[in-house]
């Protein structure tokens, strides 16, 4: 089934313990497209970039199925760049450069042929760019899922909020649900955040795995450990990406295929971390994944204690 995603294609410039990569393509749909294509190809990318952008990479993405007619490319005009030094636990970054460009007069236009799509994954973009994708659709998508951050709840809540009643699930990492719920327990957390309209609630705690909120249903996933962690960046926008990915492919919107869509998105989020930017993503085999989800299952597997 239609998966449509709205956010970022981008350069990104990267600095973490393990070394630096410059000008690499980075971006919330960049990451969120490649991981949701092990799954489905049939997504449609709605975006932004300048005339540097190499074609190649977006030749690449439409060999993985992903639909290219609601990318914008404007001419004489550069693309979004951000560069950004990991702390030394790989847990906090510090922006070193932010460079909006194409970004920061960004009307995204969806093409008729998106307008009737199955499921949508909304990128970490402004809340008012997120309702202008709901706003265009004109039939209501069996799942409309969300991200955020911490930035949007500072600068406009009030528009993310509108947004949020509009949506069926919203991902965000923990500090973001504290934040956004003013609640420190993250059970009371998710209680005020369904209440504001989403009927399921995603949140990433990083290397400490994800937890899914879905009606009286609570769902635990851990990270898998890793041998080596090169580079965290897209690797929310992975699992997001691999979390609705599964879904379409499915269809399964029950909390049994939830938890199931978590694991494969956190399958997906442990290769990317693996290498700098998309650079492990990019030919992972179906064997390859089945493997690392089975390597989940036995992280959890456990005969009855009592």
């Amino acid at each position: 089934m239609s998966l449509l995603t709205i956010g970022t294609v981008a350069f990104d410039d990267i600095e973490t313990p393990f070394g630096k990569a410059g000008r690499i393509i980075g971006g919330a749909a960049t990451y969120i497209s490649w991981s949701a294509s092990y799954f489905t190809n049939d997504i449609k990318l709605v975006s932004v970039v300048g005339d540097d952008f190499p074609q190649s990479e977006l030749d690449r993405l439409k060999s993985r199925g992903v639909d290219l007619e609601g990318l914008q490319i404007k001419k004489g005009e550069k693309s979004f760049f951000w560069a950004g030094k990991y702390h030394s636990n790989m847990n906090g970054r510090d922006t070193l450069d932010t460079q909006l460009n194409v970004l920061a007069d960004f009307n995204p236009i969806l093409p008729k042929s998106y307008k009737n799509v199955d499921y949508v994954m909304l990128g970490n973009l402004t809340p008012e760019v997120q309702m202008q994708v709901i706003d265009q659709l004109e039939s209501k998508p069996k799942l409309i899922a969300l991200d955020t951050m911490n930035f949007w709840m500072d600068v406009a809540m009030d528009s993310l909020l509108a947004v949020i009643k509009k949506i069926d699930v919203l991902i965000i990492n923990d500090e973001e649900a504290r934040q956004l719920s003013g609640e420190y327990s993250l059970v009371a957390a998710a209680e005020k955040i369904i209440g504001m309209g989403p009927r399921i609630l995603v949140i990433k705690k990083g290397e400490h795995g994800a937890l899914l909120f879905h009606g009286e249903n609570i769902f635990y996933a851990p990270a898998l450990p890793l041998r080596e962690v090169y580079d965290p960046t897209g690797a929310g926008d992975t699992f997001a990406g691999g979390f609705m990915g599964y879904i379409a492919k499915t269809g399964d919107t029950s909390f049994e295929g939830m938890k199931k869509a978590i694991v494969a998105g956190s399958a997906m989020a442990s290769f990317c971390v693996e290498k700098f930017g998309i650079q492990n993503l990019t030919d992972i085999s179906e064997e390859l994944i089945a493997e690392r989800v089975a390597s989940f299952e036995k992280l959890v597997r456990f005969d009855t204690v009592l």
